[in-house]
């Protein structure tokens, strides 16, 4: 393995893999944070000459964590297909990128090739693609998922109604959704983070939820996104529960500061399929974010890029019906600026459909990060045309209990007519049948009003 080159006329000597790929990723503050950046960009353009000539075989032999020490490893190597791996493990990573580019049948191809490819050499690759590489090789991949209604496929872009109160009053919250539904929003789900992080509550919460979904025969899932202990025994108690959501890390050590393990997350899964309310077979809902690992000191000296694609690599096992990446809410720590957050959107959301999972991706920023609402709707576009499957819809894209800015209800629509996609089936359908959509795809005057449903 060849870790040093001549570039400019300058020699650039690497110490070993994970410094080829940490100097080789695009600037990150989280990088920068851990002391493993690259210092100059001609530095990163000689990591990435470097990386596009490493073998796919090093990733497998050389994994972020070792295998003996990480469970997150353990998983992600035990899951690869052998064959597929034996045919292209002496490819490099420019090639998978060419390969991934140049592609016809892209969808049928990639579900092939994904078989074979770990996380640590889905990050590799893309470490070497341009913001639109990232999304014309996402664009080709379709990942359908199945809970209560069917998400994914192509032309589809639907929402995660996110009703947040500061007090999780369920009068409150009720509102807050209603006027959500009436502007087309929570096909993908309607998702609740509670201030409240207790079963009576969650319960609670998921009862009126449920009241609501069958009141008006909503094609939908619902969720509580409390710790996945708690969502169990909310479970055990009755609750309606179709989705059980957990975030993770792409490390045992992080996912540990989660208070999570991966035969938790199991245990979690087959409850809800046995005791849960959706249809499945998919049941589970993961949220990851760059930065998360650096910020349990679960990072392993590996760069924020490789970590969280491990953490698709680590969900893949669960087989969920969403995954979302938080891409600006953990700070300008790991993410600076708008520059940062846009790459960092479009790298997982990437990661995500080529692991083949349902993609979708909290388009957002902190007040303090050098960013704005045209940033974030620069981003929604982008990630729209990359086939992105969800995005949050929020009161006016202002989430008055978590503090941060992400796309509103009027966002999502805005998207849908301008880049011609639709919602969900099932649920364009709803939208319909009560008024609020018509034919041509268009909101109608019912829209907005909550008062509808009152």
């Amino acid at each position: 393995m060849r870790l040093h080159t001549r570039l400019f006329g300058q020699d650039y000597v690497f110490e070993n893999l994970y410094d080829v790929m940490a100097k080789a990723n695009e600037e990150k503050s989280g990088d920068e944070l851990a002391g493993i950046a690259a210092r100059s960009t001609k530095e990163r353009v000689a990591a990435k000459e470097v990386l596009s000539n490493i073998k796919l075989k090093e990733f497998k032999e050389n994994p972020a964590v070792p295998y003996d020490q990480d469970e997150v490893t353990r998983i992600i190597i035990d899951a690869l297909n052998l064959k597929v791996y034996e045919e292209i493990k002496e490819w490099t990573v420019g090639e998978l990128r060419e390969w991934l580019l140049a592609t016809e049948n892209g969808d049928r191809e990639i579900q092939w090739i994904r078989r074979g490819l770990t996380s640590e050499m889905i990050s590799a690759v893309t470490k070497l693609m341009s913001n639109l590489d990232l999304i014309r090789a996402a664009s080709k991949i379709q990942v359908k998922k199945h809970c209560n209604t069917t998400i994914g496929g192509k032309g589809i872009l639907a929402a995660r109604l996110q009703p947040n109160h500061t007090t999780d009053d369920p009068d409150g919250i009720m509102i807050s959704l209603l006027e959500g539904l009436s502007y087309g929003v929570g096909d993908a789900l309607i998702g609740l983070n509670p201030v409240d992080d207790t079963v009576d509550s969650v319960v609670r919460v998921l009862q009126r939820f449920d009241e609501i979904k069958k009141k008006f025969n909503i094609p939908t899932q619902i969720c509580v996104l409390a710790h996945v202990t708690t969502q169990m025994e909310a479970i055990r108690k009755g609750a309606p529960t179709d989705l059980i959501f957990q975030s993770i890390a792409g490390s045992q050590k992080s996912n540990e500061a989660f208070g999570i393990t991966g035969d938790m997350i199991e245990e979690a899964r087959q409850l809800a399929l046995t005791h849960g309310t959706a249809a499945g077979p998919n049941v589970m809902y993961f949220e990851t974010g760059q930065g998360s690992e650096l910020s349990s000191d679960g990072h392993n000296g590996v760069d924020q890029l490789t970590m969280e694609a491990r953490c698709y690599g680590f969900a893949k096992k669960y087989d969920p019906f969403i995954v979302n990446t938080v891409v600006g809410f953990i700070g300008p720590e790991y993410l600076y600026d708008s520059k940062q957050v846009t790459r960092a959107g479009l790298e997982d959301h990437f990661m995500g459909k080529l692991h083949g999972l349902s993609m979708g991706v909290d388009v957002c920023y902190t007040n303090h990060m050098k960013a704005d609402q045209n940033d974030i709707e620069n981003l929604a576009v982008l990630l729209t045309a990359a086939g992105c499957n969800y995005f949050m819809g929020v009161p006016a894209g202002d989430d008055i209990m978590l503090n941060y800015q992400t796309t509103g209800y009027h966002d999502i629509q805005t998207l849908r007519e301008t880049l011609n996609v639709k919602p969900i089936k099932e649920f364009e359908e709803w939208l319909e049948k009560v008024g609020i959509r018509d034919e041509d795809g268009n909101l109608t005057n019912l829209a907005g009003d909550a008062s509808l449903f009152l």
